[in-house]
């Protein structure tokens, strides 16, 4: 409106000279252009990108039109930046839920006390049945599954996994004739039933390790252990128990870590994890001295020759992991991004130590000085 005022003079020439004047100051004149009422000492252009939805702030001072548009182009391209970032964020995210979904690394759980009580067995009889080990394997690993899908409320194919792990373990277990091996290992079901599932779960009262370590350790271990004995009696020595017993304490260590990154989220809940009434701090201490308890058992247990020598030596090479354990939960027990990770150096050391423990003992009877023949039953 400035400009038609101003071109509308009654006198023609100093109409043109007044317009002139007008867009010489137009361009050098200083204006700001404010969006939105921001608290700032300078004015901001605000910058929005309709497809990500991302809004930036920018100081601009007013310029001629091609800096003006310089502005604009680089304020677009840093839009376009965020997004390619936020993108590839989003894709990492995809990825790492899907991984922590399927969550592989836990199935290690079922898998240790299967092949130590397997090698116990071995150690004793000299005898391995080969497809009792695999029926066994994938009834445990739908058990777990089962475990997991109970707390997504799928009950349906939860049910569904339950049945078809228990008809696998109550298969082997009458072929072998071993009814004792069935209630052990109704017992280590029983266990994951109350540990979670309504109206018990008992891990809101901080009682999962406990219940974790007599599922994992003493009753499934020895049940294994019984059921590729060969025999329809429960033979137990001291092996087998000293051996369930480390079993036990290494896989309820991978439960304790998991609470680290999710206090918060249990107390909002009312879940009384022992984490929950520890704090971090104390918790790191007891994860030290779990860890300890774990190789002085094994040495001491060594000594004893309760369990073979060689599966001492071979155990022993797993200590640096150990302290991988120990080091990493002391340094990051506070950052609750970083201790997420705590659980999964607890599984490398639950698999290289049971692992250790399992080969050590099949060492032990192949290179006994007087070695009884052996088989490998299918």
């Amino acid at each position: 409106m400035a400009a038609i005022a101003t071109f509308c003079s009654t006198n023609h020439g100093s109409g043109i000279k007044k317009l002139n004047d007008y867009l010489l100051n137009k361009q050098s004149t200083t204006r700001t252009h404010p969006v939105f009422s921001i608290p700032d000492s300078r004015q901001r252009l605000l910058c929005y990108n309709g497809s990500n939805k991302n809004t930036h702030t920018r100081q601009l001072k007013s310029k001629p039109n091609h800096m003006r548009l310089g502005n604009l182009l680089k304020c677009r391209a840093v839009n376009d930046n965020v997004a390619a970032e936020e993108e590839k964020k989003e894709d990492i995210s995809q990825a790492t839920l899907l991984w922590r979904a399927v969550k592989l690394p836990i199935y290690s759980v079922a898998l240790v006390p299967l092949t130590v009580g397997s090698a116990a067995a071995y150690l004793q009889t000299g005898v391995h049945f080969a497809r009792r080990y695999f029926i066994l394997l994938a009834s445990s690993v739908l058990i777990i599954t089962w475990l997991n899908l109970s707390r997504t409320g799928t009950l349906i194919v939860a049910c569904l996994l339950l049945v078809l792990g228990f008809v696998g373990l109550t298969w082997v277990s009458v072929e072998a004739g071993s009814m004792h091996s069935l209630l052990l290992l109704a017992s280590a079901v029983i266990c994951g039933y109350i540990y979670q599932c309504p109206p018990f779960r008992l891990s809101y009262q901080g009682l999962g390790e406990p219940l974790c370590f007599s599922a994992f350790g003493p009753f499934a271990t020895t049940a294994f252990y019984s059921l590729q004995c060969g025999t329809s009696e429960l033979t137990i020595n001291g092996t087998i128990i000293s051996a369930s017993l480390l079993v036990g304490f290494t896989t309820s260590l991978i439960l304790f870590c998991s609470h680290f990154h999710q206090i918060e989220e249990d107390k909002a809940v009312g879940k009384i994890s022992p984490l929950v009434r520890l704090g971090t701090e104390a918790g790191s201490k007891v994860v030290k001295l779990a860890v300890v308890t774990i190789y002085s058992l094994l040495f001491v247990l060594g000594l004893g020759q309760i369990i073979p020598f060689s599966s001492v030596i071979l155990c022993a090479l797993t200590v640096p992991m150990g302290n991988s354990v120990v080091s990493y939960v002391e340094e990051n027990h506070k950052d609750k991004t970083k201790i997420f990770m705590a659980k999964y150096y607890c599984v490398r050391l639950h698999t290289l130590f049971g692992a250790a423990l399992a080969a050590g003992m099949v060492a032990a009877r192949m290179f006994a000085r007087k070695q009884l023949p052996y088989a490998v039953i299918l």
